[in-house]
């Protein structure tokens, strides 16, 4: 098992992604904190997993309630050896549209969230001086503009920023800070992205989802398992010589 007894936090873990993460990493034989802003549903997550997850609250857009989530994460388990930054909200509109309210949602959870729970678990790591591993979620958004995602696509290309600067400053306390960024990934997600094109390119639902999924050249969108395997190596020992990378697991939709 590449992470016995390493105990890891994944934000926004209570469904989707964060929650094909955090079974992985438990049949890896790590302990997950389910973090996650809906507690009630952390822990429905964490009860179905097992003994080996558990769950806390946290709101990533408020710093005392990062910290006070990285606290009870070291209390319970003793200490984090992972962290996995990937709770993020999706919004779009044509640029002439976009609201002060959105842009500032979408900054606050994206950009603020990844950048102060980094630091909040990395002042943990370096205290304990034993290293560590954290994994940012960018997306294929990040790595170029879209005509109707302008903020989510600059949140993004942030996250990819800000996992550049976080290695190289990182490294030298033995903490590898790497990021992944997936292309389409079916679920609760993309059906929701998929009812705002319908919405903007006057589609009918459903239209959009399938035109994008044929247009992948591994020829479907992903699930949430096909982006488990580069969790695992990002958070295991095997990519300790690696720092500040974005690796994409889009199924050949960019390419770099």
């Amino acid at each position: 098992m590449r992470l016995k007894d390493r105990v890891a936090i994944i934000t926004g873990s209570a469904r989707g992604i964060g929650r094909g993460f955090a079974e992985a990493y438990v049949r890896e034989g790590a302990t997950v904190a389910i973090a996650d802003i809906n507690l009630a549903a952390a822990e429905a997550c964490a009860k179905a997993i097992g003994p080996q997850a558990f769950a806390v609250h946290m709101d990533v857009s408020k710093l005392e309630s990062i910290n006070k989530a990285v606290d009870e994460v070291v209390a319970k388990a003793g200490h984090i050896d992972i962290l996995v930054n990937n709770a993020a909200l999706f919004d779009m509109a044509p640029i002439v549209d976009i609201s002060e309210a959105s842009y500032n949602k979408l900054f606050s959870i994206n950009v603020y969230g990844v950048l102060f729970t980094m630091q909040a678990v990395a002042k943990h790591m370096i205290a304990r001086g034993k290293g560590g591993k954290i994994i940012n979620m960018a997306s294929q958004a990040g790595r170029r503009g879209e005509a109707l995602v302008g903020v989510y696509c600059a949140t993004k290309a942030t996250v990819i920023s800000l996992t550049q600067s976080a290695g190289l400053n990182l490294i030298q306390h033995g903490i590898n800070v790497n990021a992944m960024a997936p292309g389409v990934v079916d679920g609760e997600h993309w059906d929701h992205v998929d009812s705002m094109f319908a919405k903007y390119e006057n589609r009918p639902l459903g239209e959009k989802k399938k035109i994008v999924g044929a247009g992948v050249p591994i020829g479907r969108m992903a699930t949430p398992k096909d982006l488990e395997g580069m969790a695992i190596f990002l958070a295991s020992s095997g990519s300790d010589y690696i720092v500040s990378q974005t690796y994409n697991v889009d199924g050949g939709q960019w390419m770099s």
